[in-house]
């Protein structure tokens, strides 16, 4: 071990006399000591050190940066994805739309008789129901049927003895749904029979 110098010397006596005048304190009881406090220092930290803490904080900075960038490159993205996919799914319902507008021009332009005429748009009907069916859209029971207000919507009611009371004496309008969900009620008129309110 290298001896020490004299100024070494001195500097440590000096500390160890200052350490031994100041009076121990004892710890606050609500405020119990913590060794992992690191004590303040007074001394300025030196350029070296300061360059180091400012290029962390610069690698900080253009991180941050790079991850705002790519969040935002990502949500631009789900959304031109969410229009493509919108775009697709239209496209391809109106695909199959295109020859039944094509038969109602066909049938615009005809000559023919009032039956042709009739018969020709029972066709293009048809055909309508067979896209429709193909996009799982179904139409909803209707006339006979029992009234059930989550599918029907009534218009009024009709006096008929000839019916249950409650059911669906005429459709109005066709009501839909696609596979389990409606598109919308049928629009109907509903059995008001009198016997069976009498009994």
């Amino acid at each position: 071990m290298e001896p020490l110098k004299f100024e070494q010397a001195a500097v440590l006596e000096e500390q160890a006399i200052e350490a031994a005048s100041e009076p121990v304190r004892p710890a606050e009881p609500d405020k119990p000591a913590s060794p992992a406090e690191p004590a303040p220092s007074d001394e300025p930290i030196s350029q070296t050190e300061f360059d180091k803490l400012k290029a962390e904080r610069d690698q900080l900075v253009d991180r941050l940066a790079r991850l705002q960038a790519e969040f935002e490159n990502a949500r631009k993205r789900a959304d031109r994805d969410r229009i493509s996919d919108r775009d697709y799914a239209t496209a391809n319902v109106v695909e199959q739309f295109l020859p039944v507008v094509d038969n109602f021009e066909l049938a615009l332009k005809a000559e023919g008789s009032a039956e042709q005429l009739r018969s020709g748009v029972e066709l293009i009907v048809k055909k309508m129901e067979d896209v429709l069916r193909q996009l799982h859209v179904h139409a909803i029971p209707a006339v006979g049927e029992e009234f059930d207000p989550r599918v029907h919507e009534a218009l009024g009611t009709v006096e008929r003895e000839d019916l249950p009371d409650q059911h669906v004496a005429e459709e109005i309008r066709r009501g839909y749904k696609l596979r389990q969900k409606l598109l919308r009620p049928a629009l109907v008129r509903v059995v008001s029979n009198p016997k069976q309110k009498s009994e």
